[in-house]
């Protein structure tokens, strides 16, 4: 792959069903919305691909009328059948896998290999789905009454509402919307307003599956900011579960607007995540662990790894080693395959890695290494190095940039503190060639956060497992294990097939 150029992005945007100005609104055929320009640029060079015109409320109304109906019609189709659907997208996707993954690379500046990898986990995704719709198990259990039998079984529970962010403009969408569809639930898409193109090509990849298949539409689209999409979906009774991923700010207004009409919120927020090394571990895999976690995708990953805890006799060589690996990233055109790292996804996210820069020196820290912005176009920086003393509190932050806090530790039980005291709780990662001292790290009094690794990084986690943290980072989760039940009702039954009227714990009511 070589550097796009104006024509290669025209025909690529061609080949995905995209024009210079798009519709944002799709309720099983595109609506011709009229609100503002939202200009899709590449951060790479800061370049127009294409423009999106915004949902309007009306809009918005029509998409969820429609998402509505197509549920009442999708619930009644048997599970294996929606499977079947699900299959056949995951197939569309193969299919479109080069073209969608460099309109990642092109809209949020992710590099090559992590925009194929991004379509690739929403192949395995439609995988995992089809042999879920074959597994939606309910339990059988023992009732005290004689003559009785007891089970519970799982119905489709609505229209779901998906909030997605930009940095996973694609895949997120994919861990909600595929596990929806084979529960028996549509879904309403929120895309990221930095990544719109990469929502309406998906879009449109799922439309002709669709259709092929006379299936309702069930996976429709609404582009727009927060107050014309965002708070009324939120605020809608008639989506029961609204999944959203984004700040912990977005996710405190958002899930108590959800609280406010007893619905069901499926939180994915900020992370702070952490690696420890111990005195025993294999450095020159810690190495290549932390060099991805905390500069892949530019530092813009929930799961970016933003504080590395040392022990204090392996720390000078550790340090000495990441210097070292940092100089050697190569930045720039994430389209090209020697690239390493690529921008930033806007102005803003520049402005706010120099503030935290700014703040890091102001509460004693030291660079280690980078901290400069890239004087050429595009929203590039370089990834940094910074020594840190504990409680420091930008460190309690989360920077969605490529900044990576140093502490030293002297015990395991030091580091593990220091590691929880932040108040996110995503992922973590140890390193250590000690039993022991992975069990704890594992243990009810080890990490704090809902993924917790050993001899592996903190990014790059695999579908089959439910992805999800604790604290602000908000309890949800998603993709795999038993995460589909949050998009079912889960029902209780009870049968009396004798021709007595027992009632449970002895209570007796005769008249």
């Amino acid at each position: 792959m070589t550097v796009a150029t104006p024509s290669s992005v025209s025909a690529l945007l061609s080949r995905l069903g995209l024009a210079e100005e798009n519709a944002g609104a799709f309720d099983g055929t595109w609506i011709q919305t009229h609100g503002k320009r939202y200009e899709s640029l590449n951060p790479a060079t800061g370049e127009i691909l294409g423009v999106v015109r915004e949902a309007s409320t009306a809009d918005y109304e029509r998409v969820a009328t429609s998402s509505v109906a197509a549920f009442h019609e999708w619930k009644s189709w048997p599970a294996p059948k929606r499977g079947e659907v699900v299959r056949q997208l995951g197939d569309a996707l193969r299919r479109h896998k080069e073209d969608l993954g460099h309109l990642v690379t092109l809209e949020v500046g992710k590099v090559r290999s992590e925009g194929l990898g991004e379509v690739q986990e929403m192949i395995d995704m439609a995988d995992f789905c089809v042999g879920l719709s074959r597994q939606l198990y309910g339990l059988s259990m023992h009732s005290e009454r004689p003559l009785h039998r007891m089970y519970e079984q799982w119905h489709p529970l609505g229209p779901v509402g998906v909030i997605t962010s930009f940095n996973f403009p694609v895949a997120v969408w994919a861990w909600n919307a595929m596990i929806a569809a084979v529960c028996g639930d549509s879904t309403l898409w929120k895309p990221s307003e930095h990544a719109t193109l990469c929502s309406i090509a998906v879009t449109k990849i799922a439309q002709e599956v669709l259709e092929a298949n006379g299936a309702p539409p069930i996976w429709n689209l609404a582009v727009g900011d927060r107050h014309v999409v965002g708070q009324p979906l939120s605020a809608d009774p008639r989506f029961p579960l609204i999944s959203a991923t984004g700040s912990v700010a977005m996710g405190r207004s958002l899930g108590g607007v959800v609280a406010a009409r007893l619905g069901r919120s499926l939180l994915e927020l900020g992370g702070n995540n952490g690696i420890l090394v111990t005195a025993d571990a294999d450095l020159d895999l810690a190495l290549r662990a932390v060099l991805f976690a905390a500069v892949g995708t530019a530092g813009q990953r929930c799961t970016t790894t933003r504080r590395l805890f040392l022990h204090k006799s392996i720390a000078a060589e550790m340090k000495d080693r990441l210097i070292q690996a940092y100089g050697s990233v190569r930045i720039g055109d994430p389209s090209e395959p020697s690239t390493l790292m690529g921008p930033l996804i806007h102005e803003q996210a520049v402005a706010d890695y120099r503030h935290a820069l700014e703040q890091a020196i102001e509460q004693g820290g030291k660079i280690l290494f980078g901290g400069k912005v890239l004087d050429r176009p595009g929203f590039f920086v370089e990834p940094t190095l910074v020594e840190a003393i504990p409680h420091m509190p930008i460190t309690c932050e989360e920077t969605f940039a490529p900044i990576l806090y140093l502490f030293e530790f002297e015990n395991l039980d030091e580091a593990i503190a220091l590691h929880n005291s932040v108040p996110q709780g995503l992922a973590s990662a140890i390193f250590t060639l000690n039993m022991r001292s992975a069990e704890q790290f594992l243990s009810v009094s080890g990490s704090d956060c809902g993924i917790a690794n050993v001899n592996i990084g903190t990014s790059g986690a695999e579908i089959g497992g439910a992805f999800g943290g604790e604290k602000e980072t908000g309890g949800g989760h998603e993709a795999g294990s038993d995460s589909w039940k949050t998009y079912m009702r889960r029902q209780t039954c009870t049968l009396n097939y004798g021709k007595n009227l027992p009632l449970a714990q002895g209570v007796t009511f005769e008249v």
